[in-house]
């Protein structure tokens, strides 16, 4: 195999083949949706990160959470606005407390 041949492969990464990364963002909001940035206590670990995202993933119109602990902060794309008081009650679901919007 060569490495042309291996490049493809490589689009499980943050970065597109191109090399340049948050494609991924840019074409989120091509087709409407929207990305919010929550900030979350509690987080400690990639357990607290799993739990905060499942919570969250069963908004109607989430498709997408990040959630990353080190930083407490919690990154939601939905197809439209989310109201918060969902979010706040699904990150109090899992046991954490939503400070509001980063």
């Amino acid at each position: 195999m060569t490495a042309e041949t291996q490049l493809p492969q490589a689009t499980g990464s943050c970065c597109s083949p191109s090399g340049s990364c948050h494609d991924g963002a840019s074409a989120d909001a091509k087709q409407g949706g929207v990305t919010t940035v929550y900030q979350v206590t509690g987080m400690t670990c990639g357990h607290c990160e799993g739990a905060v995202s499942e919570e969250i993933s069963g908004i109607e119109g989430v498709t997408s959470v990040k959630a990353v602990a080190s930083t407490g902060q919690v990154t939601v794309t939905s197809g439209a606005p989310l109201d918060e008081e969902a979010v706040r009650a699904a990150v109090d679901e899992a046991g954490y407390e939503l400070t509001g919007q980063a």
